[in-house]
């Protein structure tokens, strides 16, 4: 019997074929047998297996309750589903699950893993009042900045290193008390074992070597993974030629934002109200 390879790395519906079929071999059930155990077809589950149908949150949901995964499918299967992020953000969230290193830059708003609850339901409540999304769309990117953040609970935790533009510090993002929690959290963040945030000012002018949002993950076999995007659209890079340099740039990015203690500092003012 002809049995199709997959390729986990080429999508998020082929890592998510790819873990059913995994699933499924372990117990050595048929497609037909796992089909009767979910409530479909073995068909309709060949078609998720080979990316050829996208899993619903029903299935992905029944396959959680057959596999005993704790909703590790369901969560998974919303990177398949989603429409309201850019191209290639839902496949990098699967790698940044699964990564020992993440390093992140960004510019203008608060990165989806330090944001606390209310500041993404602003964020996301303006978008949809401009028209720029729907509420649906909106209530799936908060719901996916959640997600991403319980995944950085794993044990052992991975490395996190945040280096953020000043503008995202003096952005407003809904009311006061809003934002005295945001700036409370980036403190919190800073104090963790695992992790480095640091503050590229407005002074550093010319010397900032990156200018657009960054985010590159080691994973576990010391591979790299960049994600990099503009306003319309986002690069997924997982050929390491083309990533060193970018990790070269971050790297020389650190080094001239300032160091953590600074940086902490700077909130601090901030949160009083005193810069």
């Amino acid at each position: 019997m002809n049995r199709k390879e997959l390729d986990p790395e080429k999508s998020p519906g082929a890592a998510f074929g790819h873990r059913l079929r995994a699933l499924r071999d372990e117990r050595g059930w048929t497609q037909d047998e796992l089909g009767e155990r979910m409530g479909c077809s073995g068909t309709h589950i060949s078609a998720v297996e080979t990316g050829r149908r996208p899993p619903t949150r029903r299935f992905a949901a029944s396959a959680d309750r057959v596999f005993a995964t704790g909703g590790r499918l369901e969560r998974q299967s919303s990177a398949v589903r989603s429409t309201a992020l850019l191209e290639g953000f839902p496949e990098y969230v699967t790698h940044e699950a699964r990564a020992a290193e993440i390093r992140l830059y960004e510019v203008g708003v608060m990165p989806g893993i330090l944001q606390t609850s209310e500041y993404a339901t602003a964020l996301n409540e303006r978008a949809v009042e401009r028209g720029a999304s729907t509420a649906e769309q909106a209530e799936e990117r908060i719901s996916i900045v959640a997600e991403r953040q319980a995944a950085l609970l794993r044990t052992p935790p991975p490395l996190v290193f945040v280096v953020l533009d000043e503008s995202c510090l003096r952005r407003p993002v809904g009311d006061p008390v809003t934002m005295d929690g945001q700036w409370d959290r980036l403190i919190d963040f800073a104090a963790l074992s695992n992790t480095v945030l640091q503050i590229a000012p407005f002074d550093m002018g010319d010397r900032r070597p990156i200018s657009l949002p960054l985010y590159i993950l080691t994973m576990q076999n010391r591979s790299l993974v960049s994600y990099a995007e503009s306003a319309q659209r986002g690069q997924l890079e997982r050929d390491s030629g083309s990533v060193v340099p970018l990790l070269t740039a971050y790297h020389q990015l650190q080094a001239e934002a300032m160091s953590q203690a600074e940086s902490v500092a700077l909130i601090r003012q901030l949160r009083k109200g005193t810069s």
